[in-house]
């Protein structure tokens, strides 16, 4: 039985969530060890969060887990960080839940046992229907957009697009790595930053916002209930105001 203080309404839960998991580095270095241990405790998180958004209803878990921007860091750090996506995949979390894998980000940067194995696993998972855990790897949101729109200016010189007036909101986001999935409702960034960091940036513009100060290692089920009972606690208006959309719900 998992302990929390927060009463949630089941029939509100966010059909697709997307976490920034950030303070692996520091939740290690302030414990005394190398940084490459809170990224293998930040696998654990993983597991425990995906098993309680799968219980929970949830459809589709987007995480960040490693920007373009981190290829910058230490080459121990980065090829520790690959090592890790090797051996988290070897986890049975996906067929125990139910949970189909997925990859969004540049592969062409990826070590080639790494894009393999990524492969394989999406594979494996094809058939799996109680969520989709989405991995966002060698990823950022101004490469992604970048992409789309050499794709669509390909597109229009070949032909396949007849006029560029055709090219709008819904065509653009066809183009996007995402385009298998809804926008999140709600996206959670643990760690104590107050800022995106170059995710999803298309993807959120009418999401919900919730930061904690939690590092992700220690990000449980207790902490994402509490994102989403604020989450719950909020009213999405999409540009309406207040009392349009408390009428819309009246007369429901």
């Amino acid at each position: 039985m998992i302990e929390t203080n927060e009463t949630l309404d089941m029939e509100r839960i966010p059909q697709h969530i997307a976490i920034i998991m950030d303070g692996n580095g520091r939740w290690a270095t302030e414990r005394g060890h190398e940084r490459s241990y809170g990224h293998q405790a930040g696998v654990e998180a993983v597991r425990r969060i995906t098993k309680e958004c799968t219980r929970l209803g949830v459809k589709y878990l987007t995480l960040y887990t490693f920007s373009t921007e981190n290829w910058n860091r230490p080459a121990d750090e980065v090829s520790a960080l690959m090592g890790l996506v090797l051996t988290s995949l070897e986890d049975e979390i996906f067929m125990k839940n139910n949970v189909r894998f997925r990859v969004i980000g540049d592969m062409s940067r990826i070590p080639h046992d790494v894009q393999k194995k990524l492969h394989e696993t999406e594979e494996h998972t094809a058939g799996n229907t109680a969520m989709t855990m989405v991995v966002a790897l060698s990823y950022s949101s101004k490469w992604e957009i970048t992409e789309a729109v050499r794709h669509i200016a390909a597109d229009v010189r070949d032909g396949q697009l007849k006029h560029v007036s055709s090219i709008d909101e819904q065509l653009f986001s066809s183009y996007l790595q995402t385009n298998f999935m809804p926008d999140p409702e709600l996206l959670i960034r643990t760690g104590g930053e107050l800022r995106i960091s170059n995710y999803l940036l298309w993807q959120i513009a009418y999401s919900e916002l919730y930061f904690c100060d939690t590092y992700w290692p220690d990000f449980d089920e207790a902490a994402l209930h509490k994102a989403i009972a604020n989450y719950q606690n909020r009213q999405r208006r999409f540009g309406k105001t207040e009392a349009q959309v408390e009428n819309e719900q009246t007369t429901k």
